[in-house]
């Protein structure tokens, strides 16, 4: 486990080794790959379509951390691990196409999670490369969901939770913060987008935990141990 200067936390699993960003994101050196996991584009047209006004460059921000993270590890993939669009199409639909056009030398992946609903054709046209299961990766399993009864030697990476956790400051503030969460050979990835809810978890329970501040990554100390 080592922290990095530009905030990355390298996370020495026996089954792999990730760079946890702090932007929620993993970066896969040896797989060229970015993993990010729900990010739920489309929420705010889909809120305002009920009206309840949410500003859509809440979304474009999200966009710009993505081209900056493709910039920076020179990834040729990037694998959504569900809920990359939040409901029915709307207008965000085509930006995000738009999004994938600039970018002709990456191989773009959804493994299907359970708010990608929309219809066969669209995901079809697109320029996505769609797994409606899950996708293996060496030892790695990526899905949306936390998957059960893993075998041995098979890290589980996924989403879905939006995992979080609440640190006290001087026993009186208390701040929630994303997190990776750890347990039981399943890494919970953050949910990327800026416009999701944070689920706080319970620390007891977890192997490793991986705090994400706008700065860095941080490993929390649980039972006399650090991440």
């Amino acid at each position: 486990m080592a922290a990095t200067d530009n905030g990355t936390y390298i996370w020495n699993h026996e089954l792999a080794t990730l760079h946890l960003l702090k932007e929620k994101a993993i970066w896969i050196a040896e797989e060229n790959s970015l993993l990010l996991a729900d990010t739920h584009f489309g929420k705010a047209a889909h809120f305002r379509k009920a009206g309840i006004p949410v500003p859509e460059n809440i979304h474009l921000a999200d966009f710009t951390r993505i081209h900056e993270l493709l910039t920076s590890t020179g990834a040729s993939k990037v694998l959504f691990l569900g809920d990359l669009f939040h409901s029915a199409a709307n207008g965000s639909w085509f930006t995000l196409l738009e999004f994938i056009e600039l970018h002709p030398n990456i191989d773009f992946h959804l493994v299907m999670g359970n708010h990608d609903i929309l219809t066969d054709t669209i995901y079809k046209d697109s320029p996505l490369l769609i797994h409606s299961g899950n996708l293996k990766m060496g030892n790695l399993l990526l899905s949306h969901k936390p998957q059960e009864g893993l075998p041995k030697g098979i890290l589980n990476i996924c989403g879905h939770i939006h995992p979080g956790i609440v640190l006290k400051k001087n026993g009186k503030q208390s701040f929630r913060l994303p997190a990776f969460y750890h347990k039981n050979n399943t890494l919970i990835m953050p949910a990327f987008g800026q416009f999701t809810g944070l689920f706080c978890m319970d620390v007891k329970s977890a192997e490793s935990v991986m705090v994400t501040t706008p700065e860095k990554v941080i490993p929390i100390k649980l039972n006399n141990k650090v991440g």
